[in-house]
C-alpha cells in the first residue's frame, strides 16, 4: 500500500469513527477516542461543552437523575454553568434518552416510558441533522 493510499484509509477510518449528531439546540459527536462531547449546536467555545469519557457513562449520569429532573439536579453531579442547561436539553433532544422538556422556566425535564419515547422518535427524526465530521 503507498502512503498516499494509507493517509485515505486512515482519514476514512477516523470519519466512521466520528459521528456528529445535531438536534435543535444540542448536539452530541461521537469522538475517534471514545469519547461523547455534548455541545451547544453551532458554538465553538469549550464553555459551551462537555466531553463524557464516553457515551455509556452520559447514559449513566441521567440514569441517576430523578424521574422529573432540572438544570439544578445536573448540577449536583457536579456540572456548572450553562452546561447544566445544555445537558437538559440534549437528553430530552437525543433519542437514546427517554424524556421530554416539561417547563421551560426553570428547565426541567420528565423522563418518560419506552413507549412513549417510540413515538416521539418517530416524529422527531425529521428534525434531526446526521453527519460525518
Amino acid at each position: 500500500m503507498s502512503r498516499d493510499e494509507a493517509t485515505d484509509l486512515q482519514d476514512a477510518v477516523g470519519d466512521a469513527l466520528t459521528q456528529r449528531r445535531e438536534f435543535f439546540r444540542t448536539a452530541g459527536v461521537h469522538r475517534e477516542d471514545g469519547t461523547y462531547e455534548v455541545s451547544r449546536r453551532g458554538a465553538d467555545s469549550a464553555g459551551n461543552s462537555k466531553v463524557f469519557e464516553s457515551f455509556e457513562a452520559l447514559r449513566r449520569l441521567f440514569d441517576r437523575l430523578p424521574a422529573e429532573f432540572s438544570a439544578e439536579d445536573v448540577s449536583r453531579t457536579g456540572i456548572t454553568g450553562s452546561r447544566r442547561h445544555m445537558l437538559v436539553r440534549h437528553f430530552a433532544e437525543h433519542p437514546a434518552f427517554d424524556c421530554d422538556i416539561t417547563r421551560r422556566n426553570p428547565l426541567t425535564a420528565e423522563k418518560t416510558t419506552e413507549e412513549q419515547n417510540r413515538e416521539q422518535v418517530v416524529g422527531s427524526e425529521e428534525g434531526e441533522v446526521i453527519s460525518a465530521d
